[in-house]
């Protein structure tokens, strides 16, 4: 036990309700490990805001998502903002990061996911057209950019969620909502 200024002189931050923790991080498992009867699965391209990661993730645990595959930029899901965000459901979550982001996509469709890049491009299907008869893996990009051109052009299927006009796009958390939820039905 230790006083709460002694607390923030360690951490550099003030700690709530006097709760510290110190953990080893055990390795990530591989994306292959987390495949394997995975029917579900959240793939998170370069989502720096911590909140973000942490809702996402959250929305994913709460809608029956299998796993979820983070892009080596993404935001460490473990830092505290995020599991405070995720109310914690990220723990239960099963996730790791792509090493080989450039090939990731290609990878998911070999493994015998259809690979379903969200987008707000009015050229995209409705996310309720999307087939959810087999595996899907949801690629969903950072806010303001989006998916990367490679990861668009690579999916199999482009959706959007449709907007009301004057409306473009989502907060990237709630997107991911919309898109699990959406996706979730007829497991196969």
């Amino acid at each position: 036990m230790v006083t709460e200024q002694l607390a923030e002189q360690v951490t550099g931050f003030h700690v709530h309700r006097g709760a510290l923790a110190c953990m080893h991080r055990k390795p990530l498992p591989q994306p292959a490990e987390l495949l394997d009867g995975a029917a579900r699965v959240l793939v998170l391209e370069d989502l720096v805001e911590h909140t973000n990661v942490g809702a996402a993730l959250r929305c994913a645990a709460a809608l029956g998502i299998d796993a979820a595959l983070l892009s080596p930029r993404c935001a460490d899901p473990l830092y505290r903002r995020a599991v405070k965000v995720s109310m914690g459901a990220l723990l239960a979550l099963p996730w790791t990061r792509v090493a080989d982001w450039w090939e990731a996509v290609p990878q998911l469709t070999a493994a015998g996911f259809t690979t379903v890049a969200l987008t707000p491009d009015p050229s995209a299907i409705d996310l309720a057209q999307v087939p959810i008869d087999r595996p899907i893996a949801l690629l969903i990009g950072s806010e303001g950019p989006g998916l990367s051109s490679r990861w668009r052009c690579a999916a199999d299927i482009r959706a959007r969620i449709p907007m009301t006009a004057g409306v473009d796009s989502l907060n990237v958390a709630a997107a991911a909502a919309v898109a699990c939820y959406a996706l979730a039905d007829g497991r196969p």
